[in-house]
C-alpha cells in the first residue's frame, strides 16, 4: 500500500450485509466512490478460515473450514477497501485483523448494528452499552495493528451520553467515527437526526463519517454534499442508495438500472461470484423494474448462466470460463504438476494437489481408480494398492497408490475415504499420460433458453484446485474435496443437507464456483442468515 488510508471528505460505501460483497464493491469503486466496507464479518467465522492466493482469479479468499469461501478480495480495491468486523472480545478482533491486515487498508468494528443476533452476542449496538469493552476492542486494535483502526456507532437517547461516548472513542486512537443517525430501536422508516450527527461532529477531532441519509435526503450525487452539510460531517456513508443503484457515487448522475445491473453480472462472472448472491444483488437493482423482461428473468433464473442470458451475455460467461480453463492448465504444468520427492530409504514417491472434481466425474465413463484397474490389467501388473492416512482430530484422509512399484499421492486432506483413493488415482494417471473418457455430448442446436440450462449444469473449471496459499499450492490438515465429508458413489447425483443450529442449508453447486454454496432453506431465521455473513441487506 502506498499511503496509509485517510477518511477526510470521502464518499465512501456503507458495510451491507450480502450486499458489500467484492462485485459491488469493485463496482461501487468503478463509479467514484473513494473508499469500500466489506460486509460485516463475525469474528468466530474469520478464525475458522484459511487463507488463499487464487491465481485463477487472482485474489485472495479465506475459506472456511466447510470450503465456504467467506472473504475475497483482489487488488483492485486494496488500497481502499476497510475491513468491517462483528466482535464482542478485544482479543478475537486483534486475530482477525493482524490475519486480514495486509489484504485490506483498515479496520472497523460494527458498534451499531440493532439486529438480535448482534445484540445477543455481545456485539453491534449491545457494544454501545458496554463503555469499557469498547474501549479496550479499540485501544487493542490500535496498538496491534498498522493500518487505521475505526468503528461505527449509532445515536444514544441522550445526545451528551453520545457525545462522551464519542469523545472516549477518540482518545482510544481511532483514524476516524462513523455514526449513524438513529437509535438502536429505530429502522430506515425513521427519519435520520441529523442535528445529533453535528452535534457529534462538532465534539471531536478526527473525521466523522455521517450515515443514514438514504431514505430522507440522498437521492442523487448532489444530495451526498447536502448531508454533509446538515450534519457538519467529514465524510458520507451511503448504504441503501448504493444497494439500488451503486452508480449514486457517479458526479455525473445515476445510471439506468438495467446498465448497473449489466456491468455488476460482469464482475460476478470475472471473480466467480456465487449465482445465491449474485441473484439477490441484481434484484434490489432493478427493485422498481421487477416486473420487466429481463427483470422477469432474472426473477426465475436458477444459475449464472440463466443470469446471463437475461442480458445477453452468454458469450461474455463463456470466454470467462474458457480463460479460466487455460489458466488452470499452465497452473496444472507448473505448480500443479506432479513432483517427485526423496523419501528416507532412497525411493523416491511422485505427489500433487490433486483435489477431486466430482461433477468432472459425473460427466466420465471411468472413475480415475477404474482407469487404472484397465491400464494395470492391460500392462499385465500388479493391481494398484492403496495407503490410506488419517487426522483422527480433524476427521481428514489422504491416500496414496502404488502402481508397478511407484507410489503416487496426493498432497490435499480429504473429507472422503473414496475421494482421497481417487486424488490419489488422478495423481498417477496424470503421471502416466492417462485420462478420463467424457460421456458423448447431446446433439442438436439448443435454443438460447436451452443453451443457458445446459451450461449451469455442465462440468466447469475447478477454481478451487488452482487456489494457492502464499503461492503454494494446497495442502495439508483440514484441507477437504466438499464442505459435507460424504462417502458417497462417485455417480451419486449431488444433493444434500445439513444443519446449522437446527436450521436446514441445502448445498448446491455454481458452475462457475466448484465448491459448495450453503443457500438458506425459507425457515432458516434472520439470525443464523446473518452468522454465515448472508443474512439480510439491513442498513449497517
Amino acid at each position: 500500500m502506498s499511503s496509509r488510508l485517510s477518511y477526510a471528505n470521502k464518499v465512501i460505501l456503507a458495510p451491507m450485509v450480502r450486499i458489500g460483497t467484492l462485485p459491488t464493491r469493485l463496482l461501487a469503486l468503478e463509479y467514484g466512490a473513494d473508499i469500500v466496507y466489506c460486509q460485516e464479518l463475525i469474528d468466530f467465522k474469520m478464525l475458522t478460515c484459511r487463507r488463499h492466493v487464487n491465481r485463477v482469479l487472482d485474489t485472495v479468499d479465506y475459506i472456511s473450514k466447510d470450503d465456504v469461501v467467506i472473504f475475497r478480495t483482489c487488488s483492485k480495491e486494496t488500497d481502499r477497501l476497510v475491513f468491517q468486523m462483528g466482535t464482542a472480545d478485544a482479543q478475537r478482533a486483534l486475530r482477525v485483523a493482524k490475519m486480514v491486515e495486509k489484504d485490506v487498508s483498515g479496520i472497523d468494528i460494527n458498534m451499531g448494528c440493532p439486529k438480535d443476533f448482534s445484540l445477543k452476542g455481545g456485539m453491534g449496538a449491545a457494544l454501545l452499552q458496554k463503555p469499557d469493552t469498547i474501549k479496550e476492542i479499540l485501544t487493542t486494535l490500535v496498538q496491534g495493528v498498522k493500518i487505521p483502526v475505526t468503528c461505527k456507532i449509532r445515536i444514544l437517547p441522550k445526545l451528551e451520553d453520545t457525545i462522551a461516548l464519542a469523545k472516549m472513542i477518540e482518545q482510544t486512537g481511532v483514524a476516524a467515527l462513523a455514526v449513524h443517525g438513529r437509535l438502536t430501536e429505530e429502522r430506515p422508516r425513521h427519519p435520520v437526526h441529523c442535528d445529533a450527527i453535528k452535534a457529534v461532529a462538532d465534539s471531536i477531532s478526527i473525521p466523522l463519517i455521517t450515515n443514514g441519509g438514504s431514505q430522507d435526503i440522498i437521492k442523487s450525487y448532489a444530495d451526498i454534499e447536502r448531508f454533509r452539510e446538515m450534519t457538519g460531517a467529514s465524510s458520507v456513508m451511503i448504504a441503501r442508495e448504493a444497494q439500488w443503484n451503486p452508480s449514486i457515487f457517479r458526479k455525473e448522475g445515476k445510471l439506468p438500472n438495467h446498465d448497473v445491473a449489466k456491468r455488476y453480472i460482469q464482475y460476478s462472472v470475472d471473480y466467480d461470484n456465487v449465482y445465491t448472491n449474485m441473484k439477490y444483488c441484481i434484484q434490489q437493482i432493478l427493485r422498481d423494474e421487477v416486473q420487466t423482461e429481463q427483470g422477469q428473468k432474472i426473477q426465475h433464473s436458477k444459475s449464472v448462466p440463466e443470469i446471463c442470458s437475461a442480458y445477453g451475455m452468454l458469450d461474455y460467461y463463456d470466454k470467462a470460463l474458457e480463460g479460466r480453463s487455460r489458466s488452470i492448465e499452465e497452473l496444472q504444468c507448473t505448480e500443479m504438476a506432479p513432483k517427485r520427492r526423496k523419501l528416507n530409504d532412497g525411493s523416491y514417491i511422485i505427489e500433487a494437489p490433486r483435489k477431486i472434481n466430482k461433477k468432472e466425474m459425473r460427466l466420465s465413463k471411468k472413475t480415475f481408480k477404474g482407469v487404472l484397474i484397465e491400464y494395470c490389467h492391460a500392462n499385465k501388473l500388479h493391481p494398484p494398492r492403496y495407503t490410506l492416512e488419517e487426522d483422527i482430530d480433524n476427521r481428514v484422509f489422504k491416500s496414496s497408490v502404488i502402481v508397478d512399484d511407484q507410489e503416487y499421492a496426493t498432497t490435499l486432506w480429504c473429507t472422503s475415504k473414496k475421494y482421497s483413493e481417487q486424488g490419489a488415482a488422478a495423481v498417477c494417471c496424470q503421471q502416466l499420460g492417462l485420462s478420463l473418457q467424457k460421456k458423448e455430448p447431446v446433439t442438436g442446436t439448443p435454443s438460447e433458453k436451452d443453451r443457458s440450462v445446459a451450461r449451469g449444469q455442465e462440468v466447469r473449471v475447478s477454481s478451487e484446485q488452482c487456489e494457492l496459499l502464499d503461492g503454494q499450492p494446497v495442502g495439508g490438515k483440514g484441507e477437504v474435496c466438499n464442505g459435507r465429508g460424504e462417502e458417497d458413489d462417485v455417480e451419486k447425483a449431488e444433493s444434500c443437507s445439513s444443519r446449522l443450529e437446527g436450521n436446514a442449508i441445502n448445498c448446491s453447486t455454481d458452475p462457475l464456483n466448484d465448491s459448495e454454496v450453503p443457500v438458506l432453506s425459507k425457515d432458516c431465521s434472520t439470525d443464523h442468515q446473518e452468522a454465515r455473513g448472508v443474512g439480510t441487506a439491513e442498513q449497517r
